[in-house]
């Protein structure tokens, strides 16, 4: 058969396959959109080749797929290795292979898809916020024993704002509960706790502050994996404890708390005692104390019928003689060593008056000798200081006369 084709229709030039995939390469490989794009999807068969890994990423439903490369080089940085039938999600960039017509994606980075890559972030966040000490056991504060305020936030809608207005009523009645709603789950929630948690502070008055939620899917409970959130609890200026969920792997806002229960109920009974434990333990030590008085009160009795048992034995007119005997060996003691410490003193005193007495110069007056002073009192010690006509005074051992020199010999 032939095919006659009009003139308008015949090309004059006609791209060869290599133009061709030239052209797509050119537009492919320099979109920037496909330099560097996420793709995800399933492992559906990998080739492990000795310059690297080749794999074949597909969709679920198996309608598309894609080949993909991750070089020896590249293989250690990866995140997770591709094993087939594990969903990921890839980073990577696309090339077109002119030889054989095809592109697929060079791979750069690979993570676990879904829930795996939550726990790698999960497991990222986690050791940043470690290292920076933010869970350490010293930055955790005591709660009060007998708060008169506390602060709640939870949803308004959710069971677990119900589960703890009852425990608080049954456990401590009269407590004042401020409480600062907040969504706790979707991707509004983190910054409603964290606004929700800075009214609480605001205000004051709380002393300590309950973050809960009930239970839920790993994933609805995202916002508390939130690092704006456990970075809001950690800067909380009031304790913290939380109440996320029942059966669960530990958040991390659980760590950076304060303490960290499984229930809001749990959370509630941590927050508050109990008044009916707390009459009992009341009674406990009121019984107790009784118990130490009464055995206080036997062991001063068994003492006291001791003492008298003893003073039954030993006769008082006995031990009346003895302390009087003993008293008066000490009176003579006394006496003794008084007599003679006086003897020593008088004998001390008598020489110290012989010795007075020596000195005295009256004495040596008294023995015939005189003291010549000169006119302005001084005493004339050599007869070359005197002068013929000189009036001088001389004491006498009794009274004392006026003369004048008439001679003076110097020998």
């Amino acid at each position: 058969m032939t095919f006659n084709l009009p003139d308008s229709l015949i090309p004059e030039t006609a791209l060869t396959v290599a133009g061709l995939t030239d052209y797509i390469r050119f537009l492919l490989e320099q979109d920037e959109e496909l330099r560097r794009v996420w793709v995800t999807g399933e492992v559906s068969s990998t080739n492990k080749h000795r310059s690297g890994l080749f794999f074949t990423l597909q969709d679920q439903e198996a309608v598309a797929a894609i080949k993909c490369v991750a070089w020896n080089g590249q293989l250690p940085k990866l995140a997770q290795i591709p094993v087939s039938g594990e969903q990921l999600i890839i980073l990577g960039s696309l090339k077109v292979y002119r030889e054989r017509g095809e592109y697929q994606l060079t791979v750069w980075q690979a993570f676990p898809a879904g829930v795996g890559l939550q726990a790698l972030r999960y497991q990222q966040i986690r050791q940043r916020l470690e290292a920076e000490g933010l869970f350490d056991p010293q930055r955790k504060r005591s709660l009060p024993t007998h708060p008169h305020t506390i602060g709640v936030v939870t949803s308004p809608t959710a069971a677990a704002w119900g589960d703890i207005q009852k425990t608080l009523k049954q456990r401590y009645p009269g407590l004042q509960v401020l409480f600062s709603p907040a969504i706790v789950q979707g991707d509004q929630a983190p910054m409603s706790i964290i606004k929700a948690i800075a009214r609480v502070e605001k205000d004051g008055r709380a002393e300590v502050l309950i973050l809960s939620r009930g239970g839920g899917a790993v994933e609805e409970l995202a916002c508390f994996n939130d690092e704006r959130v456990v970075r809001a609890v950690a800067n909380c200026s009031i304790p913290v404890i939380t109440g996320i969920g029942h059966q669960r792997d530990e958040s991390l806002v659980d760590l950076v708390a304060d303490a960290a229960v499984h229930t809001p109920t749990a959370a509630a009974e941590l927050a508050v005692p109990s008044l009916a434990e707390l009459y009992a333990e009341h009674q406990q030590r009121a019984i107790a104390l009784q118990q130490s008085v009464r055995y206080s009160f036997e062991r001063a009795e068994n003492k006291l019928q001791q003492m008298q048992n003893r003073l039954r034995r030993l006769r008082l007119d006995r031990q009346v003689q003895q302390d009087f005997q003993a008293l008066s060996w000490k009176r003579q003691q006394l006496i003794r060593a008084t007599t003679v410490r006086l003897q020593r003193s008088l004998q001390y005193v008598e020489m110290l008056r012989q010795k007075l007495a020596t000195l005295d110069p009256k004495a040596v007056l008294q023995r015939g000798y005189a003291v010549v002073r000169l006119e302005n009192g001084a005493i004339a010690r050599s007869a070359i200081e005197l002068t013929v006509g000189q009036e001088l005074s001389v004491q006498l051992g009794q009274g004392e006369v006026k003369v004048k020199v008439v001679d003076v010999n110097d020998f």
